[in-house]
């Protein structure tokens, strides 16, 4: 009698701690702008994380109430956000940012100032509550068609890439919010969105070592908390797993021969990567046995069901032998350490001296403008042409872009419209009529109808300003060509400030 019972209280003990665990290694979403009921239910039950979106943030009070919610259920709870700065914003979803993002500060090239906005940008977080932010983005841009990196990389030379991402990590985490670097091994060299399908990368482990670790190698030498693995398939180092799903890239790679003792983190396991060819219940067992200790989901899928369903399927694996018990532990306990670690910086967070103009400050420097010595600064409202491809899921459509709204405050009366397509050039010069025409394109050497759009412009309207919001690696070409080296709110009102010499 007294056998059997002991034996149901280990058994239930056991369960209740495979339940706890489950729930803690996952990092999920939610609609709404404050704290749905089964959320705070489940962070009494052993959540751990929630992960913020553009659809949770209202403005920065309204974030610091509902974090603070969050916090009355478990008071070391870590609150993750995509905050890059630049092209993908969260806190400022609405607006723009008030931050360049990183092809702009690899353009400055300075690590003190890029060590100084990641700064800035980790005090206004973490007073929001927030303490764990999926960036920065390590990813060497070496495929300059690259769909869905691009601007948000510091750039193209590995070197520099590396030590910017360094600056940055001691930067954010000086102000008590943990960095995320990302996204491991390397997702610059690829022509496909792990959004949509599974990209590949195929040089040999020679050129990944020497071009695409490095930044991480440096990340790692930085104290990053956190390392934030890739939907991507790398034939060198692993020819029948994605980077997540692999113990070779996340266990032997990166704890082994890299070294890192952080958290390991999942990209969005809805991602059609991962969704679309493993599921994401299996996909989420999968990542956990081959050294992942955090699931992201929830960029999709924010619903208690989604939180049930990954729980009860890593449970399932356990008990069916394919996840080790003590894996899951392990990767639960690495969940709990770095909610201790931003639990005891709390007061980091109020510490550093307030910069609201660094970001700013950083646009204009990252300005490089052609044609200055000739160019006559506007003094007339122009009629604005935002040239503008489709939007990359990790950017998203929701947050303003381009140099209208700038403009429109030097220059009141600035019209402006957005456009895109084969016949656009002769469109936009009949919408502008005589007034001076701003043509502003994102990547114009990833799509060919900017470029024909400009050669219409150009050679009816040689006075035409071309503002380059996304890598300017086109030819400079108009009146003024101005490159920005990322689409920030911040790099628009440099822009606007050099069109008009305001």
């Amino acid at each position: 009698m007294t056998t059997t019972a002991g034996t149901t209280t280990a058994s239930h003990g056991r369960g209740d701690a495979l339940t706890r665990d489950a729930l803690t290694v996952l990092q999920p979403g939610f609609t709404g702008t404050t704290p749905p009921d089964w959320l705070l239910r489940r962070l009494g039950e052993g959540l751990a994380s929630v992960g913020l979106f553009g659809r949770n943030v209202e403005t920065p009070e309204q974030v610091a109430a509902l974090t603070a919610r969050l916090r009355a259920e478990r008071e070391d709870v870590l609150v993750a956000i995509d905050e890059e700065g630049g092209d993908v914003t969260r806190l400022e979803v609405r607006t723009g940012s008030s931050f360049p993002g990183n092809l702009a500060l690899g353009a400055v090239d300075d690590t003190d100032l890029t060590r100084e906005v990641a700064a800035e940008l980790g005090r206004r977080l973490a007073a929001c509550g927030v303490n764990l932010n999926w960036a920065p983005s390590a990813d060497v841009n070496s495929n300059p068609d690259n769909p869905v990196i691009g601007v948000r990389s510091f750039g193209a030379d590995t070197g520099l890439v590396a030590r910017h991402t360094a600056a940055y990590v001691t930067g954010l985490q000086s102000a008590g919010v943990a960095a995320c670097t990302k996204h491991f091994p390397g997702h610059g060299d690829t022509a496909v969105d792990s959004h949509h399908a599974m990209p590949r990368i195929d040089v040999d482990a020679e050129v990944l070592a020497a071009r695409d670790l490095a930044p991480f190698r440096a990340a790692i030498a930085a104290g990053s908390r956190a390392v934030m693995s890739a939907h991507i398939l790398v034939p060198a180092l692993d020819p029948a797993h994605p980077a997540t799903l692999s113990p070779r890239v996340l266990t032997e790679l990166l704890r082994g021969e890299l070294g890192y003792d952080g958290l390991i983190v999942t990209d969005g396991m809805e991602m059609q990567a991962i969704a679309g060819t493993y599921g994401i219940e299996r996909g989420s067992v999968l990542a956990i046995a081959a050294g992942a200790d955090a699931i992201c989901v929830g960029g999709g899928l924010a619903d208690e069901e989604t939180v049930l369903q990954l729980s009860a399927a890593l449970v399932a694996a356990v008990h069916a032998g394919e996840l080790a018990e003590e894996r899951l532990a392990d990767a639960a306990e690495r969940v709990r350490t770095l909610a201790r670690w931003t639990a005891e910086r709390a007061d980091a967070r109020a510490a550093g001296r307030a910069d609201g103009d660094v970001g700013l400050t950083a646009a204009r420097r990252a300005l490089r403008v052609t044609g200055a010595a000739d160019f006559t600064p506007l003094t007339e409202a122009p009629y604005v042409a935002a040239l503008t491809p489709v939007a990359n899921i990790a950017v998203g459509d929701e947050t303003p872009w381009g140099v209208a709204a700038e403009l429109s405050r030097l220059l009141p009366g600035t019209e402006t419209g957005s456009w895109s397509g084969t016949d656009a050039g002769e469109e936009v010069l009949a919408a502008a009529g005589s007034r001076p025409v701003v043509a502003v394109v994102r990547d114009e050497h990833r799509h060919p109808w900017m470029g024909a759009t400009l050669d219409t412009l150009l050679k009816a309207r040689p006075d035409t300003v071309v503002v380059e919001m996304g890598v300017p690696r086109a030819e400079p070409r108009g009146a003024l060509h101005v490159a920005t080296h990322g689409a920030a709110r911040v790099c628009g009102r440099a822009a606007a400030e050099a069109i008009t010499a305001g």
